[in-house]
């Protein structure tokens, strides 16, 4: 946008970028118009640890390497298509022969920077790459103002997300003493190949001062990591990237003439965490490959959670998928289990071929599917395509090096599974045959992915990379069909497989009373449209219950499961009544971003709700569930305090003759007599 003799702003009406192009290297500053000015910095623009130029000043950090203040600007380009904003700054070393290119996009009108790292060997000799961050900020308030919030993230547990002073991981030493930096910083780092085991790739800062928030996400499925730190003047600086050699063992050397990119990092910018979150989606859903699921929202109904658990019988099956037709289902998915010709069901290390069993479906799997589709919905079959059980024929018809492998060159095995290596043609043929033979010659217009396994072993980035690609190719050939990405629930909710798959399986939790944090806490990773969120009624179940695992699901997509073919007609029309509900709001949804009007909800708080709110003439719902402590609460809905006619809608439960719902000028004012129970509510 404009040039001095050192700087650079670029930008558009959401996002401000200064960069400083001085004698030694580059900065970079972000904001948004308005907001005040960062303070100067003196950290490079990007930071690349080698083998043989490490750190600068000791500690497992982004910044502080020796190669980074020696990049010296060369030259800036910048360019605008498809609706994002385009900036590359090309930086040079002049004594190791490296040509490093840091890459920023913007959508336009959204206060979101995506940055990566491209580093090309220019020089005469080979270099060992150990590290390439992807985006390295400073100039952020002082530690003593920021708030850190980061999500743990386990098997049945996602999103939980929590807060602390930054202070609490990055000390005051009293830096005019000891004319030193901190070496403390508070670092996060993914493990293994389920990035998000342990942590969401997220983080944020909030400024206590005033409200402003820093809002992130690595998107890498192979490791990943960030830390925040004190920086000279009392600053904060971030920084982005992974993997890295410290922490995953990461190193990619660099003949003459080659190159390397890192993976993308993302930073949202907002008026507290909700703003940052709902820039944050509306980024997600701009980059993301389209796909005409995220418009249709179609409900899926999924024979696993809860139901038949891995044991798909044609005799099972066939009442089931009348009964889910019923209800309003239209994606009718047969999961774990339909490969297995064992008598036991010891199916775990003998999967790979992925050919239906005959002892299950005596008829064969067709008939099957083609009930689904005489009930008028789309079949779909799961698969846990990158690992081949040690049983398998597959295990020894692939060649070796189709298998992921350790360091000492063992096959990788993990609970009785080889892992896949993408990059290796016969592992790719294998795959490209198993899913065009389901979906061309069986007929699946939905496949559930799953992963049930992790492991660290060298070679992990290439592997997702080939990964993605190959999902990409499958749906360059399968346009029409449905992907669901899975890894036993949300062990791999990574931002760049997301931009990829069209839904998310959020989690394996079965005890609906505690799936609501999980479905409310599911927008921070993921748009609405996209986070697959169990409904598992049963016919053992109250009304009440009914209700209540059906609402958790209705501000996402509906998972549909649970043995509907035992309920009355009574309870499959209270089903029938939910979904058809969710019909009806669900083209809100494509376009509405999330507020959390109770915050991000706590894993035993015994009040949870999730708003989403479209455009400014358009609706505003809100799903609240209580599990617990007093029948009466008011919700705050802040972008509609002070108005007077807001009507409030009680669209689910249908029968809420016990409950109270009224809005009183600043919020929703509910009683819910009994516990657990949720409520569903429009605002217009």
């Amino acid at each position: 946008m404009a040039d001095d003799d050192y700087g650079h702003r670029w930008g558009h009406s959401a996002l401000t970028v200064d960069l400083d192009f001085g004698p030694d290297g580059g900065r970079i500053s972000v904001a948004r118009p308005g907001d005040p000015k960062p303070p100067p910095t003196d950290l490079p623009l990007v930071d690349v640890i080698l083998t043989g130029a490490g750190t600068g000043w000791s500690g497992p950090r982004f910044r502080g390497t020796a190669l980074g203040p020696r990049l010296v600007h060369r030259a800036h380009h910048a360019a605008y298509g498809d609706g994002r904003h385009h900036l590359t700054v090309e930086l040079t070393d002049p004594q190791g022969g490296l040509t490093v290119f840091a890459e920023y996009s913007s959508p336009d009108g959204v206060p979101v920077l995506r940055s990566r790292v491209r580093v090309r060997n220019d020089g005469s000799a080979p270099v060992t790459l150990r590290s390439v961050g992807s985006l390295l900020l400073g100039g952020l308030p002082s530690p003593d103002v920021l708030d850190v919030h980061r999500a743990r993230n386990d098997w049945l547990a996602e999103c939980r997300w929590y807060g602390e002073p930054l202070r609490e991981a990055v000390p005051d030493i009293n830096r005019d003493v000891h004319e030193h930096d901190a070496r403390a910083a508070l670092r996060l780092t993914g493990r293994g190949s389920w990035p998000t085991d342990g942590h969401l790739a997220m983080g944020a800062l909030t400024s206590r001062t005033d409200g402003r928030c820093w809002l992130w996400q690595a998107e890498s499925a192979a490791g990943w990591g960030w830390d925040a730190g004190e920086a000279p003047a009392r600053h904060t600086y971030l920084g982005l990237g992974g993997p890295t050699h410290d922490d995953h063992g990461w190193s990619r050397v660099l003949l003459p003439g080659e190159e390397f990119t890192s993976e993308y990092a993302a930073l949202a910018l907002g008026d507290g965490i909700d703003d940052a979150l709902a820039a944050l989606t509306t980024y997600r859903r701009r980059i993301r490959r389209p796909h005409p699921d995220h418009e249709r929202l179609p409900v899926v109904f999924n024979d696993y959670m809860n139901t038949l658990m891995g044991d798909p019988t044609t005799e099972r099956l066939l009442p089931l998928i009348d009964a889910a037709a019923a209800a309003g289902a239209e994606y009718f998915c047969v999961d774990a289990g339909w490969y297995d010709d064992t008598d036991d069901g010891g199916w775990w290390d003998g999967v790979g071929a992925w050919q239906p069993s005959a002892r299950r479906f005596p008829g064969g799997i067709r008939e099957v599917l083609e009930r689904i589709r005489e009930c008028g919905m789309v079949p779909g079959l799961w698969l846990e395509p990158e690992v081949v059980g040690v049983r398998s024929p597959m295990a020894a018809e692939l060649p070796e090096a189709a298998f992921l492998a350790h360091a000492d060159g063992t096959r990788v095995t993990e609970q009785g599974r080889h892992q896949l290596d993408l990059t290796h043609p016969a592992a790719r043929a294998h795959l490209d045959r198993t899913v065009d033979r389901v979906v061309d010659e069986l007929g699946a217009g939905y496949l559930k992915l799953d992963y049930n396994i992790t492991t660290s072993a060298p070679g992990l980035l290439d592997h997702t990379r080939a990964w993605r690609e190959w999902i990409s190719a499958v749906l360059d050939r399968h346009p029409g069909l449905v992907i669901e990405n899975c890894a036993s629930g949300g062990m791999r909710m990574d931002g760049a497989t997301l931009a990829l798959t069209q839904l998310q399986s959020m989690s394996d939790q079965q005890d609906p009373v505690r799936n609501p944090p999980i479905a409310a806490a599911a927008p921070t990773v993921v748009p609405p449209e996209q986070g697959a969120v169990w409904a598992y009624p049963q016919p053992g179940f109250s009304d009440r219950e009914i209700a209540f695992t059906l609402g958790t699901a209705m501000l996402g997509r509906i998972h549909l499961s649970g043995h509907l073919d035992g309920m009355s007609e009574r309870q499959l029309g209270l089903v029938r009544e939910a979904v058809d509900t969710y019909k009806a709001i669900r083209e809100d949804l494509r376009t509405a971003v999330p507020f959390w009007p109770l915050g991000l909800p706590g894993w035993t708080d015994e009040w949870v709700a999730l708003g989403l709110r479209g455009p400014v003439e358009g609706p505003t719902y809100v799903s609240v569930w209580r599990r617990g402590g007093a029948d009466e609460l008011t919700v705050p809905v802040r972008h509609l305090a002070g108005a007077e006619d807001v009507r409030a809608e009680v669209l689910h439960p249908s029968d809420a003759a016990a409950a109270q719902c009224d809005w009183d000028g600043k919020g929703l004012r509910l009683r819910l007599p009994e516990a657990p129970a949720m409520m569903l509510v429009r605002l217009s």
